[in-house]
């Protein structure tokens, strides 16, 4: 039985693009799950579309760490160890300081205005309850954090690192008191930012990464046991 739905051609995406998007988001789903092996002919058939664009999709998604190519064995999907947890926030902790050190030097007042709607706006969805609009919203806080740090390397390797743990970004959230400190966190960074205060923005930004990764380890463990 398919899992996948077919590709929609009336997307303004490159093909390729299209094909990525759609297995990264069956990833973070679950719906292809970690250790299971990926098919080109077979996911090709579910897409509804050559094995080309699937093989370049697939190849694009282990350099995102979404999958992992064996040689003579094939393309599995990517299992996130603790260990892998742990490195990935010991490298995003220093770099996303250093955005935010960035951000307090180089932010103009519409970004930094544009900045406090968002954490607004993420307030607003958390007494809602809206997780989908909170993840949604965390992403756009995130992105332009990182934009006004006018550095597009530093930029490009930060998003990879997040895309290796997308696929746990609810599971994160989800954890019982988690909204509340995210939202904390972020207006400790939003205020050192907007008072140019260099150094507190990046203890802001380390303390941030800092609790993320430990509620993320204990979200992991929880749901392993269950």
């Amino acid at each position: 039985m398919a899992r996948l739905q077919p590709i929609n051609f009336d997307t303004y995406q490159p093909l390729r693009e299209a094909v990525c998007e759609t297995l990264r988001d069956a990833i973070r789903r679950g719906i292809l799950e970690p250790g299971e092996r990926l098919m080109e002919v077979q996911l090709a058939e579910e897409l509804g579309i050559s094995r080309t664009p699937v093989r370049e999709a697939i190849r694009k998604l282990e350099q995102e760490g979404y999958v992992i190519m064996m040689p003579r064995r094939g393309t599995y999907v990517s299992d996130v160890s603790v260990g892998d947890v742990k490195e990935i926030f010991e490298i995003r902790s220093a770099l996303e300081s250093l955005a935010a050190g960035l951000a307090a030097r180089r932010i103009e007042p519409e970004e930094l205005a544009t900045l406090q709607d968002l954490l607004a706006e993420i307030e607003g969805c958390i007494a809602k309850n809206d997780m989908e609009k909170i993840v949604e919203t965390d992403i756009k806080f995130h992105g332009l954090l990182y934009q006004v740090s006018r550095n597009d390397r530093l930029v490009a390797i930060i998003s990879n690192l997040k895309e290796q743990l997308a696929r746990f970004r609810t599971l994160s959230m989800s954890y019982p008191g988690r909204l509340q400190e995210t939202l904390e966190e972020h207006s400790e960074m939003v205020e050192a930012i907007a008072n140019g205060d260099v150094s507190a923005a990046r203890d802001a930004a380390e303390h941030h990464m800092e609790r993320a990764e430990k509620t993320l380890l204990k979200a992991m463990r929880k749901a392993k046991k269950n």
